[in-house]
């Protein structure tokens, strides 16, 4: 076998290497933890172990995976340019700033640089429930332009995150109208919960809409929302206490399905 290539993907600060074909479909991983090159095929040995040569790091144990659940399956045939995984908190962001930074004497800060810090924030929240069983996409893209800020799933359910930078203001919530500072209201909560929407025909799962707030100096809400949680960023741990809607297998499914771009193509 030629031509295979070696994807290094990182997660949580854990590194996997999947070697992969020219078309970009899985033969094996390198569990650089575990020490272990899993094998999808025996023939595959000798080409795969070459490709990683200059990535082993020692003594390694080679041989078939783990007998694989069903999401581990589809992960395996899913295209690395497919996966939302290796999203970053604000990836959009970050891609567009790149492709334009804007001018170099604004005389404000730059509102993406302030958003994208937000989403970040929440981001990295959102990411070390990983512990108590949760899994969470960043930056999911949707048809018309759209995107879906973060994406928890967990014991607790499913939620579809949607950052607001609200640094030192003021915020004031009044269904559906959210206030930050001096601005105009707007109705944002009804954004929120279309977004959710579109997630749960996408999944085919119930997905909460929830509202993170970061670093707002005030948080007045005139009544509970609708079918929309608001919390600050500093109380996004508290969904680790949550539980008994999602067993690990359909945290896992779910997953599986969320992270594959195909399936949001059609919402």
């Amino acid at each position: 076998m030629s031509g295979l290539r070696v994807i290094p993907t990182w997660r949580h600060g854990q590194e996997r290497l999947y070697v992969c074909r020219a078309d970009g479909s899985n033969v094996a991983w390198y569990d650089r933890e575990a020490a272990r090159v899993n094998l999808l095929g025996e023939s595959h040995r000798d080409d795969v172990l070459e490709a990683l040569g200059p990535f082993l790091t020692g003594p390694v144990t080679v041989g078939p995976p783990p007998v694989p659940n069903p999401a581990e399956l589809a992960r395996l045939s899913l295209h690395p340019d497919d996966d939302l995984a290796p999203n970053r908190p604000g990836e959009a962001l970050m891609i567009a700033l790149d492709r334009d930074p804007g001018p170099a004497h604004r005389l404000r800060p730059d509102p993406r640089r302030r958003a994208l810090a937000a989403e970040q924030a929440v981001g990295e929240a959102l990411d070390r429930l990983d512990g108590a069983g949760w899994h969470t996409l960043h930056s999911i893209p949707l048809p018309g332009g759209g995107r879906i800020h973060h994406l928890a799933i967990g014991p607790g359910g499913l939620f579809a995150v949607h950052t607001l930078n609200a640094r030192k203001q003021r915020v004031q919530v009044a269904d559906p109208m959210v206030t930050l500072g001096r601005h105009e209201p707007e109705p944002l909560l009804r954004r929120i919960r279309a977004e959710a929407g579109r997630a749960s025909y996408a999944l085919t799962a119930e997905v909460h809409a929830l509202l993170a707030l970061t670093g707002p100096a005030d948080l007045r809400v005139t009544a509970p929302p609708r079918d929309v949680r608001v919390l600050r960023d500093t109380e996004l741990p508290g969904l680790a206490s949550l539980g008994g809607v999602l067993k690990p297998a359909d945290v896992e499914g779910l997953h599986a399905m969320a992270r594959d771009r195909r399936t949001w193509g059609k919402v």
